[in-house]
């Protein structure tokens, strides 16, 4: 399996993404999502995701690309607007930092889930992201920092396999095994 992402938040290059699409398209049965492009704006604060804009540009795109198992972007101002579900199979959480960890995106995390959608979380960089959308229940991340750096992926690793309180085996309680 495996998912095309568009590139928007680096910057959307639509050459590139068709020619994607066209290289991968015999493997089209083993795709889980392909990103519709998005709209991502620099910000004050840095990129920031347009949900408004990114509805938009999934009209024009869904046409060409609905032969694809599409995702739509939830992204910075998802909350005030619909999601198109009948024409997706996949929500790909993007936007902003701070949208991405609001109680927003939490909550557009569990309606897809109600409904059978994946979920698939960008720009994971740090353990405690991971450990943020692994606790929502997303499906897939991805993130620069963890495909670079040997340390955050043994982070999360420790953290997942570290014994706690309540993960001993064989404890007993009052007399009975536990």
């Amino acid at each position: 399996m495996f998912a095309i992402d568009n590139g928007a938040f680096s910057g959307f290059k639509r050459d590139a993404f068709l020619r994607k699409l066209e290289r991968e398209a015999s493997r089209i049965s083993l795709c889980r999502f392909v990103a519709v492009p998005d709209v991502v704006v620099i910000g004050p604060h840095g990129p920031v995701g347009d949900a408004r804009r990114t509805l938009e540009v999934f009209e024009y795109w869904y046409p060409q690309l609905c032969d694809w198992p599409l995702a739509l972007v939830a992204q910075d101002g998802q909350e005030n607007l619909p999601i198109p579900w009948d024409l997706i199979k996949a929500v790909f959480i993007g936007g902003s930092t701070a949208w991405k960890l609001s109680h927003h995106a939490a909550a557009v995390i569990r309606a897809a889930k109600s409904i059978g959608k994946w979920v698939h979380a960008g720009r994971v960089n740090t353990p405690g992201r991971f450990e943020y959308f692994e606790q929502l229940g997303v499906d897939s991340i991805d993130g620069q920092g963890l495909s670079q750096y040997t340390w955050m992926r043994k982070a999360i690793y420790e953290a997942a396999t570290k014994p706690t309180l309540f993960s001993k085996p064989d404890l007993e309680i009052e007399g009975e095994a536990a």
